[in-house]
C-alpha cells in the first residue's frame, strides 16, 4: 500500500509538470490553458481569520505546533540577527514587540508598550508597561530598547537589520555606526521605562516601522555585539517576554515551550507548547493523526487536505510575495552599499524577456490551486491601502520575450534553439531554487523550460535544488555560480520598500542600485508622504519603475493557510488580533483524529 500511495504522489507531480509545461509552452500571450481548469479556484477571501470551537479551553492544555520546513531550524533566536522565517516561527512563542497594531499595521498603545509623538513627528517618547518582565523575572527597562538601537547601529553588528532607513534616520546614529561617537545623541532616557527618540526627519512608516523590539541588556550586554549573533545566550538559551518561557531546545529539531505566568496581558491558557519541524511531505498525515495541532499549511497541498474531518483551515492573503532575482553585482561590506558591477544583466531587455516568459497564472493555479496568483508587482495587496494593480505589470508573452531577445542580440545563431550573447558566445544561466515540498522540483523545471522555449540555456547550479541555509548563505555571500535565483520575500507590517531595494541594505540581494529608485524609495518615507495620496502615488510610480528595469521579476501573490486541530480554541490570523498566544487553548487533552 505504501508503495501505491508513493506511485500515486509520483504519477500526480508528472501530470502536474505536463500540465505546466503544456502552458508554458502555447504560443498564446496569454498562457494558453493557463486562462481554464477543471477544478474549482479558492478564494482566501472565503478562509475564516478564526478557527471555529465554541468549547471552552480546557486547563492547562498542551498543543503541539509544526514548524513546516525540510530543513532544521537554524537557531539565531534574536530579532536583531535572524533572516529565515524559521526562526522567527520560533520566536513568536516567547518573544514580541514592544507595540501591538491594528488592521491597517499600524501601532497601537495596546501593547507592552505605548508611545506619543511630537516635535513636528520627529520625535516619538515610548514609555514600557510597569508590569513588562523578562522571562527571567526583570523588567523590560527603556535601556533595554535603547540597547537594542546599540547593538543594531553599532560597527561591530554582523546581522542586515541597519540597512532600515528609520534606524539610520535616528539622530546621531551615523556618527555612532562610524565610530565617530560612543552614543546615539538622539535617543535619550528619561526614566527607568521611558524614552524618547528623535529623527532627523519626520518618516510616515515610523508607526509600521520603527524596530520595535527591546534586547535583555543584564543578560546580552556581557557578550560582544561582534559575538553575540553566534553566542549561547541567543541560541540555546534566550529569553524574552512574550506568553511562553524556552525550557528545551534540541537544536534545529524542537523546542518545548512553558507558560510565562507573569506574561503582562495575562495568563495564557496553554501550559505548554511543543514546536516541531516537519516535513512538508508528511505534513498533512501528521495533521490526520493528531501528532500536531497547528501548523502553517503548504498551499500546493491544499487539495488533498480540503475536506478532512478531524482539522479546519484559516487564511488570509500574505504580507509576501514569490520573485525571481538578478544579480546584477555584489555587495561591498566595507563601504555598506550595493554595487552593480555585473555586465552578465546589464540589458534590461533580457531580465524582462525572461519575466515574459514565465506563466505564473499555470503556476498559481495548477501547483497551488489559486491559492497564489500573478503578482502585479513587489507591493502585495496585504496593503489593502498602498496595493494597485496600475503598475504595468509584466505579463505572459513569449513572443514578446523572443522579440525582446532578438533586440538585444541574444539570437540563435548555431541554429540549435539556443541563443548566444551578443558577441556570439554560448550563453548559459545558473538558476538557484530551493527544495521544499513535493513542488519545489517541478516548478523550477517548469521555469526553465519556460526559459528554453524562448531560447535560453538555464540549469540548476551544481544540477541540484539547495536546502534553506544552504541557499541564502550562497545568496548573501554572492557565490559566483549564481546568476538568477528564485526567493521569496516577507515585506513585514511596513509598505516602505527601502529596506528590501535601498541602496545601502543588505537584503537587496540583486543589488540594483540607480539615482531614480534611489529618490523614489526617499520619497515614499519622505515628510510630503505623511500626505496619503502622494505617497500612493510615489509607490505606484516605484512599481512601474521596477517592473521596467526589472531587477527582480516580482512572481507570484501568497495566500497564507493555516491548519488547526478541531480541538484548537482562539487561533486567530486577523492582522488586528491581540496576543494571539495567550488566548489559544485546547477544548480536549487529546486531538481529533482521522
Amino acid at each position: 500500500m505504501k508503495k501505491q500511495k508513493h506511485l500515486f504522489k509520483f504519477m500526480s507531480l508528472i501530470v502536474v509538470l505536463g500540465l505546466l509545461l503544456s502552458a508554458c509552452g502555447s504560443k498564446s500571450s496569454s498562457g494558453g490553458s493557463s486562462g481554464s481548469s477543471s477544478k474549482p479556484k479558492e478564494d482566501i477571501s472565503k478562509f475564516p481569520l478564526v478557527v471555529k470551537n465554541d468549547k471552552s479551553a480546557v486547563a492547562d492544555g498542551s498543543l503541539n505546533y509544526a514548524l513546516v520546513s525540510d530543513t532544521p531550524f537554524e537557531g539565531t533566536l534574536n530579532r536583531a540577527f535572524y533572516q529565515g522565517n524559521p526562526d522567527a516561527e520560533v520566536m513568536q512563542f516567547f518573544d514580541e514587540p514592544l507595540f501591538s497594531n491594528n488592521g491597517d499595521y499600524e501601532y497601537t498603545n495596546d501593547g507592552a508598550a505605548s508611545y506619543e509623538l511630537s516635535n513636528e513627528n520627529k520625535t516619538i517618547t515610548v514609555t514600557i508597561k510597569d508590569n513588562v518582565n523578562w522571562s527571567d523575572g526583570k523588567p523590560v527597562t527603556a535601556e533595554d530598547y535603547k540597547y537594542s538601537f546599540l547593538v543594531i547601529g553599532s560597527k561591530d553588528y554582523t546581522g542586515v537589520r541597519y540597512g532600515d532607513a528609520i534606524i539610520q534616520s535616528i539622530v546621531g546614529m551615523k556618527d555612532y555606526h562610524a565610530g565617530k561617537a560612543k552614543d546615539i545623541s538622539g535617543i535619550k532616557i528619561l526614566g527607568e521605562k521611558k524614552l524618547s527618540i528623535t529623527f532627523t526627519e519626520a518618516n510616515p512608516s515610523l508607526l509600521t516601522g520603527l524596530w520595535p523590539y527591546a534586547m535583555p541588556k543584564h543578560y546580552l550586554g556581557d557578550v560582544p555585539i561582534k559575538d553575540l549573533a553566534k553566542s549561547d545566550k541567543i541560541h540555546k538559551n534566550p529569553i524574552g517576554f512574550g506568553p511562553f518561557k524556552i525550557k528545551k531546545i534540541v537544536p534545529g529539531e524542537s523546542v518545548e515551550f512553558v507558560r510565562n505566568d507573569d506574561y503582562y496581558a495575562g495568563k495564557p491558557k496553554l501550559q505548554s507548547l511543543v514546536l516541531k519541524v516537519v516535513n512538508p511531505k508528511v505534513i498533512l498525515q501528521s495533521l490526520k493523526k493528531g501528532d500536531v495541532d497547528i501548523a502553517e499549511f503548504p498551499v500546493d497541498q491544499y487539495p488533498a487536505a480540503k475536506g478532512s474531518k478531524n482539522f479546519q483551515f484559516v487564511g488570509t492573503v500574505d504580507l509576501a510575495y514569490s520573485y525571481i532575482g538578478f544579480k546584477l553585482g555584489h555587495w561591498d561590506a566595507k563601504k555598506g552599499v550595493n554595487v552593480m558591477d555585473n555586465p552578465k544583466f546589464a540589458d534590461k531587455r533580457l531580465r524582462q524577456a525572461m519575466a515574459y516568459a514565465l506563466d505564473e497564472k499555470s503556476v498559481g493555479e495548477k501547483i497551488y490551486n489559486g491559492l497564489r496568483f500573478p503578482a502585479t508587482g513587489l507591493i502585495p495587496p496585504s496593503f489593502a491601502s498602498w496595493y494597485s494593480k496600475d503598475t504595468n505589470p509584466v505579463g505572459f508573452d513569449p513572443a514578446k520575450a523572443k522579440k525582446l531577445l532578438d533586440e538585444a542580440g541574444y539570437k540563435d545563431v548555431d541554429g540549435d534553439g539556443l541563443r548566444e550573447d551578443p558577441k556570439g558566445k554560448k550563453f548559459h544561466i545558473n538558476f538557484l531554487s530551493m527544495s521544499g515540498g513535493d513542488t519545489a522540483e517541478p516548478l523550477a523545471k517548469f521555469y526553465m523550460q519556460c526559459w528554453k522555449n524562448v531560447g535560453l540555456d538555464v540549469s540548476l547550479v551544481d544540477g541540484r535544488l539547495a536546502e534553506f541555509n544552504s541557499f541564502y548563505k550562497m545568496i548573501q555571500e554572492d557565490d559566483p555560480k549564481v546568476d538568477v535565483f528564485a526567493a521569496a520575500w516577507g515585506t513585514g507590517t511596513d509598505v516602505d520598500p527601502y529596506g528590501l531595494y535601498g541602496r545601502d541594505v543588505p537584503f537587496n540581494y540583486s543589488h540594483f542600485v540607480s539615482e531614480k529608485n534611489d529618490q523614489l524609495l526617499a520619497d515614499g518615507h519622505s515628510v510630503k508622504a505623511f500626505d496619503h495620496d502622494y505617497r500612493q502615488k510615489v509607490y505606484v510610480e516605484w512599481q512601474k519603475y521596477m517592473n521596467d528595469e526589472m531587477p527582480v521579476i516580482p512572481t507570484l501573490f501568497r495566500s497564507a493557510i493555516t491548519a488547526a486541530n478541531n480541538r484548537v480554541v482562539g487561533y486567530s490570523v486577523d492582522p488586528a488580533a491581540q496576543h494571539v498566544w495567550m488566548n489559544v487553548g485546547v477544548s480536549s487533552k487529546t486531538p481529533d483524529v482521522e
